[in-house]
């Protein structure tokens, strides 16, 4: 059991943690106050080999381990949360595209998803299905040309800003075996978008509505098979907890590392307030389960990366423990920033913000529990 990373892992890591630093880091508050992140970003994160992580180099993609992305988006999300989430769902798509679509389908889309010419976002919750993912109601009817699509998919990052969309839909009966996976184009007739919502954070991301009216899509935008859908979009959820959890503990260790070099300057009752020790042993708590998180997330992937049959069970259990961590941290780093850190200019009350949906998307923490004691009570 060797717990070290790899010289290549280590170098994975360096490279997105400069990447970040240098090209993110220094623009992320401007990127939220706009409500938007520059579309040039992307294609130099593509070049990189950041956009398609875990598509096999057959493919044209990276052909990296699950284990391997975290640590991507661990290091991307010191610079912004928002920012390496939203390449997160990026990449989550652009697997679907490699391992479900047709030769056709492929050849179609994912070479410019690789490049990120073409942007992805990912479009499975509605307005009246979140948890219940299975009670969507948007429909695909079988046409003579495809199909016609029509319903109203929200919470959609990159709504109304990104190329194209994985739309979940009904081709089939009111069950999980009566969902397809299609896409569908920017520009489609029939297509278009609700007004920006107005979030807590992740304000970097514009979030919409996706709308679609009698969309038409063509029999080749089908991804994978009829009624396979919803089995595509659980098989991506669990990479996609790894990676949200790595964003929380990405942010996390920026917000404690922000932290001690501000407790060590900032002066009380005579001397640095790092000094206390009751305030040394709040920064040793946060460091215990901080250390604590990143060895159960790393865990969890290397069970996901070897097939592990309780692999589902331990992305659920991490995701729930390291999003939970990562806001608590957060939480007490502003706390002892004081008033500081409720400003904007120190960076940590925007962690707080970005960080608290971490616990609702990717399947609310409520559903990880869910799993967790299923699959105790199944043994």
């Amino acid at each position: 059991m060797d717990f070290a990373l790899s010289e290549e892992q280590q170098a994975i890591f360096d490279m997105a943690h400069s990447f970040g630093q240098d090209n993110i880091a220094p623009h992320a508050h401007q990127w939220e106050r706009e409500g938007t992140i520059p579309k040039a970003l992307w294609p130099e994160i593509a070049a990189l080999g950041l956009a398609g992580l875990y598509v096999p180099e057959e493919h044209g993609g990276s052909g990296l381990s699950r284990l391997d992305a975290t640590l991507v988006f661990e290091a991307l999300s010191m610079a912004c949360p928002s920012v390496a989430a939203f390449l997160s769902i990026h990449n989550m798509c652009a697997k679907m595209l490699s391992a479900f679509g047709s030769d056709e389908t492929r050849e179609k889309y994912l070479p410019k998803a690789l490049t990120m010419e073409t942007v992805f976002s990912y479009c499975l919750t509605e307005p009246g299905s979140g948890s219940d993912a299975a009670a969507l109601k948007t429909r695909a009817t079988k046409t003579n040309e495809g199909y016609s699509l029509t319903g109203t998919k929200a919470f959609i990052s990159g709504g109304g800003y990104s190329d194209a969309y994985v739309v979940m839909a009904r081709t089939g009966d009111d069950t999980a075996r009566g969902i397809s996976a299609l896409i569908i184009e920017d520009g489609t007739e029939g297509l278009s978008f609700g007004g920006l919502e107005d979030k807590m954070g992740w304000r970097s991301q514009p979030t919409r509505q996706v709308q679609m009216d009698g969309c038409k899509i063509p029999p080749e935008n089908l991804l994978g098979e009829e009624g396979k859908g919803f089995k595509y979009a659980m098989m991506g959820l669990d990479g996609g907890r790894l990676n949200i959890s790595a964003c929380s503990l990405g942010a996390a260790q920026t917000a404690l590392t922000a932290t001690l070099a501000y407790m060590h300057d900032r002066k009380a009752f005579g001397q640095s307030i790092d000094q206390f020790q009751a305030l040394q042993f709040r920064l040793a708590d946060m460091e215990i389960e901080l250390q604590a998180a990143r060895v159960f997330l790393r865990q969890a992937a290397w069970k996901l990366d070897t097939q592990a049959p309780d692999a589902t069970q331990y992305c659920a259990m991490a995701k729930k423990f390291c999003t939970e961590a990562g806001s608590r941290i957060v939480d007490q780093c502003l706390q002892l920033h004081g008033g500081y850190g409720y400003l904007a200019d120190y960076g940590i009350e925007k962690l707080v913000r970005d960080l608290r949906v971490h616990q609702i998307l990717e399947g609310t923490n409520e559903i990880m529990r869910m799993i967790t004691a299923r699959a105790m009570l199944a043994k």
